[in-house]
């Protein structure tokens, strides 16, 4: 059994930084977890405290039910994979992915028989001669991968091994890490920013943010149940545009609008009265010109102030009269100040150009509200 336990963990160093607040998770006995959130959320700390490279101020971590607080890190039984590869230059693949076992004293055969097997899951049988400075930085992860594997840890570690790759081989990588997951069943705490590599890699998927978890769930009810305001700003790209809103007598209100709440909305919201935070992902609107008649309700008129065509969709930056968006609706593609426009994922067919007027149909029946004050969802 390999899981791993934090129960009621903190972390708190000598000038006073708290970097982890009393974090509680269980990632389970051949589980891949993933740890995400914005730089400085304590992910990585949490990752090197199961790795005995920090100690914990408080509470205790486990793998496979052992409090291992006091362990040194070579009695752990895990393997960590780094950012950098930590490869050594002078050293050949082969050697490089069976320094481990030599540390191991293992027999010259079974050290072969173990560098082999993993080269061959990896793909990269035919280098096993070369150095790393002969190599393509996909080539270099996937060593570091097979020095981890050949150990035959109780789990795998990882701080963001795809983030010094570009843009092609991190989609290909991931998908090659979730088949070796499936593969090896090992055990698996994954820490990453990203949140594309968190949804497509994590069975669940852990957000934290200043040292606390906000919500810990599988990627796609993170993405259509988020827990709070964070949550929902930080899964998601565009991220989720938030509108000051008011639920009165089973509609949502916000500047000079009024939209009915649809019958299957929860009673409990729907019975509710009082301020709210609307949220509304980009997909949440439509331009009933490209998507039909039938997605024509909730009229909302809007005046375009950016368009970023991407192929498959359409982003669109707008702003409606007396709307003014509370949170998120920026996208990293627009080079433009966009402070208060609102953000939609519209059909690539839309043809709708700056400064143009038109109308966007708003999918209430998907909406998110959330407390104004402390940013719970309702």
């Amino acid at each position: 059994m390999a899981e791993i336990t934090f129960a009621a963990v903190t972390k708190r160093f000598t000038e006073g930084t708290v970097a982890v607040d009393d974090l509680s998770l269980e990632i389970r006995d051949g589980e891949f977890m993933i740890l995400v959130g914005p730089s400085g959320c304590g992910k990585t700390t949490a990752l090197r405290m199961v790795a005995g490279l920090e100690h914990p101020t408080a509470g205790e971590i486990l793998i496979g039910g052992k409090v291992v607080n006091d362990l040194d890190p070579v009695d752990r039984d895990i393997a960590m994979v780094f950012q950098n590869y930590a490869l050594y230059p002078n050293m050949t693949v082969q050697d490089n992915i069976g320094f481990p076992l030599r540390m191991q004293r293992l027999p010259k055969s079974e050290r072969r028989q173990r560098i082999e097997s993993a080269a061959e899951l990896l793909g990269i049988g035919e280098l096993l001669e070369r150095k790393p400075g002969a190599l393509s930085g996909g080539q270099r992860q996937r060593v570091a991968m097979g020095r981890a594997i050949v150990r035959h840890p109780t789990a795998f570690l990882m701080d963001e091994p795809l983030s010094n790759l570009d843009a092609k081989l991190r989609v290909q990588m991931r998908a090659e890490l979730v088949k070796l997951h499936q593969r090896l069943g090992v055990t698996t705490l994954y820490v990453t920013h990203d949140q594309t590599e968190a949804m497509t890699l994590g069975e669940r998927v852990a957000v934290l943010n200043h040292g606390v978890i906000q919500q810990v769930d599988t990627p796609g009810e993170l993405y259509n149940r988020p827990a709070n305001t964070f949550v929902a700003t930080f899964i998601g790209s565009p991220a989720m545009n938030f509108l000051r809103a008011r639920l009165s007598r089973g509609a949502v209100e916000f500047a000079a609008y009024r939209f009915e709440l649809p019958a299957q909305t929860r009673p409990a919201l729907r019975d509710r009265e009082g301020e709210v935070l609307l949220g509304l992902r980009p997909e949440h609107f439509s331009d009933p010109r490209v998507a039909g008649p039938d997605r024509a309700d909730n009229p909302l008129p809007v005046t375009v102030e950016l368009t970023e065509q991407l192929g498959s969709e359409t982003l669109l930056y707008f702003r409606a009269e007396g709307v003014e968006a509370e949170l998120g609706g920026e996208s990293e593609g627009a080079e433009v100040e966009l402070g208060g426009a609102l953000v939609a994922r519209l059909d690539p067919r839309t043809d709708a150009v700056p400064g143009e007027r038109l109308v966007v149909n708003v999918d209430i029946e998907r909406a998110h509200f959330f407390d104004p004050v402390t940013g719970t969802a309702l």
